[in-house]
């Protein structure tokens, strides 16, 4: 499998990932520098370098084919699928990490997700008390959604 991260910043959550699945390679995109090169430092530290990748670039113009494209604290959902929506294979789907406003995002993307032939819905995250409330909003397209197998 592989994964994009966008606007990977500390590398959350693509460096964790890539700790706990081994077997899935792991593209951090991030567009500033310092923080590009802090990532290329904890992927050598940690000894990633074989399933870790570090780019410095746009997301938007990034180009790659992914199963799976991470975000956290990145965008709005509607700008968030803008520039990602590129990125992840037809049966792929992105996983945006999001906060209390999950579900007023998603309503509000909704033209553009009926646009791209995508779906998208909310999943709460049990997090530690005392933490503001985690959601994982999944977007996927509207033909995975609705394949059905024998």
């Amino acid at each position: 499998a592989s994964v994009v991260d966008v606007g990977s910043g500390a590398g959350l959550p693509g460096i964790p990932l890539a700790i706990a699945r081994p077997d899935v390679m792991v593209v951090l995109v991030e567009s500033l520098l310092r923080r590009s090169v802090f990532l290329s430092e904890v992927v050598a530290e940690l000894d990633l370098s074989d399933r870790v990748e570090v780019v410095r670039s746009r997301s938007e113009d990034f180009r790659g084919s992914f199963d799976v494209v991470v975000a956290r604290a990145v965008a709005p959902l509607t700008r968030l699928i803008g520039w990602t929506k590129h990125l992840f294979l037809p049966d792929g789907q992105l996983l945006a990490l999001k906060g209390a406003s999950a579900a007023d995002e998603v309503e509000a993307a909704a033209g553009l997700l009926g646009e791209l032939g995508l779906v998208a819905d909310v999943h709460p995250v049990r997090a530690a008390a005392n933490l503001e409330e985690t959601f994982v909003v999944r977007v996927r397209s509207v033909s995975r959604e609705t394949h059905v197998v024998n």
